[in-house]
């Protein structure tokens, strides 16, 4: 891709042609234009960004004025007019999508960041003015990357992987590229939302690594359909890749359940190409879930009133200290690196494009741990064809078992606990209360007596002991120590770094809510989990 970018556009805006001409809708196309162009339009005039270019209200004009003279034309001339527009507008929306993955670059930012990264975190060991400068460089008591880490490097070296992560924070794309990195594995392309590109410090970052665009602003079928086509053929020739396949960060702090199945489907179509292909040496797709976790999220407070406002109702708290520029989120790194808290990135099994379990030969495995081929899964009548319903089911079955891994590889940190435990036990004592109503709770009825408190925390502590037994569930290790200490380490890093923090200890040493909102939040990192029944 970084030698034969216009090679590789060019190959995007041709298949997403053909695609578009296939794929009406039971439109014509002059009408997928016509909707096109004026959307695009009003997107213009009504939510315009600072990184789209420079011409985007001139050239969209342009092809309104292309679009209404092709009545003016003659019949014959008017169908070729029209996809001469599409093939334009496709070749522009390529452009736009396409990263620009520079070796030399990857390899400076690399380094950039294993440094940067480092040098912050030493301020919290080395006493004086000059500790960001020392020479220890060590994130590994920072960040903790666990899972299957030696079978993902192999399977790196004999197929394509897709890497698909959980979404919470405008961070974790940067975390994801430093655990890349971390691991020795190849570069990956991103799926990076365009809003990103929008900070000068996540711009350059993004750009050096190949991050290709992603425009959520854009609905309509020639964006979606150039998009799709773009994923499919990265992978397809063997380019790593990696995107969220929530979509967009989890705005209520749950793990992602209904996952956007396109992009995620893209990768069972390269699969299915790779096959159709005569190539003798046919690289196999491996999809590997992983499951981030923050003991506090940058956004959680505009994200937790986003979701309640789209569930119909009002925004209970103004707070918003959503990190907007390039100079907050840099200040952030500063203060999270020199006072301290954990992230765990947890790498999930590597399934194959069906959904099953593969060994670390790159194996698909049944339910029995017997091999099985999937190239057969794919045929008709002996040979391999497309079938679009077919492939709709396996997408369907893939981003069902890539929420599974998500629950079982989800790691519980002391601050999850102690926010779900606090949530429950108000709800319980409030049963009279719906949602909405815990959440207008005054300040008499938010304190909770440390002693019962801790009796409960142990009592859901205990379970999930269990389910991690079970292997349903991880657990970060600071929670297998004593009690009391468990809790205070969770109050202590629990929303840290919100202008409200969420939970406190009173003078009284009992449990004082103070951002119910927040409270909710990061309660909900625990759904899913069936511990409602013990309250």
């Amino acid at each position: 891709m970084a030698k034969k970018r216009k090679e590789f556009v060019h190959l995007v805006t041709e298949e997403s042609f053909d695609n578009l001409l296939e794929l009406r809708r039971g439109k014509s196309l002059k009408e997928e234009l016509e909707m096109t162009i004026f959307r695009e339009r009003q997107r213009v005039k009504n939510n315009p960004w600072k990184v789209d270019p420079d011409d985007d209200y001139s050239y969209w004009e342009g092809q309104n004025e292309k679009l209404v003279g092709v009545d003016a034309l003659p019949e014959e001339e008017q169908e070729p007019r029209l996809k001469e527009i599409l093939r334009d507008v496709v070749d522009r929306y390529s452009n736009e999508i396409a990263g620009h993955f520079n070796p030399s670059h990857y390899n400076v930012t690399r380094t950039l960041v294993t440094i940067g990264f480092g040098r912050l975190l030493n301020a919290a060991r080395v006493k004086g003015p000059w500790s960001v400068f020392s020479n220890q460089l060590d994130l590994d008591d920072k960040i903790h990357v666990k899972g299957k880490l030696d079978e993902l490097r192999k399977l790196a070296k004999i197929g394509t992987v897709v890497m698909v992560p959980t979404h919470y924070s405008n961070l974790d794309s940067v975390l994801i590229g430093w655990v890349i990195q971390h691991l020795g594995l190849p570069p990956f392309i991103y799926g990076a939302g365009l809003n990103l590109f929008n900070l000068k410090i996540f711009a350059y970052f993004m750009n050096s690594v190949g991050a290709y665009k992603v425009d959520r602003r854009k609905k309509n079928p020639l964006y979606l359909e150039t998009l799709k086509s773009y994923s499919t053929i990265a992978i397809r020739e063997g380019c790593h890749s990696l995107f969220f396949p929530g979509g967009t960060r989890s705005r209520s702090g749950k793990i992602e359940k209904s996952l956007k199945l396109g992009l995620l489907g893209t990768a069972i179509e390269a699969q299915r190409q790779v096959f159709q292909s005569e190539e003798e040496d046919q690289n196999k797709v491996f999809v590997v879930p992983v499951a981030i976790n923050y003991h506090f999220v940058l956004e959680a407070p505009s994200l937790i009133n986003d979701y309640l406002k789209r569930k119909g109702q009002q925004r209970y708290y103004e707070e918003n200290d959503e990190f907007t520029t390039s100079y907050k989120i840099s200040k952030f790194l500063l203060k999270f690196f020199t006072k301290g808290s954990d992230i765990s990135v947890s790498i999930g099994d590597a399934l194959d494009v069906l959904g099953n379990h593969v060994d670390a030969k790159g194996n698909s495995l049944d339910k029995q741990g017997e091999v099985i081929d999937i190239k057969d899964y794919f045929k008709s009548n002996g040979e391999v064809t497309e079938n679009h319903q077919r492939e709709q089911e396996y997408n369907r079955i893939l981003g069902k078992k890539i929420v599974e891994e998500y629950h079982k590889h989800n790691r519980v940190f002391s601050s999850h606990l102690v926010a779900y435990v606090a949530f429950r036990m108000l709800g319980r004592i409030h049963k009279h209360l719906d949602l909405y109503g815990l959440l207008r709770l005054q300040d008499d009825d938010l304190v909770i007596n440390y002693e019962v408190f801790k009796k409960q925390f142990v009592v859901i502590l205990d379970e999930l002991k269990k389910l991690n037994a079970q292997n349903e569930v991880g657990l970060a290790d600071h929670l297998l120590g004593d009690i009391d200490g468990v809790i205070t380490h969770g109050l202590k890093n629990l929303g840290m770094y919100h202008a409200v923090i969420p939970v406190v200890k009173n003078k009284k040493g009992n449990i004082k809510v103070q951002s119910m909102n927040l409270l909710y939040y990061y309660h909900n990192k625990l759904q899913g989990y069936d511990l409602e029944k013990f309250f």
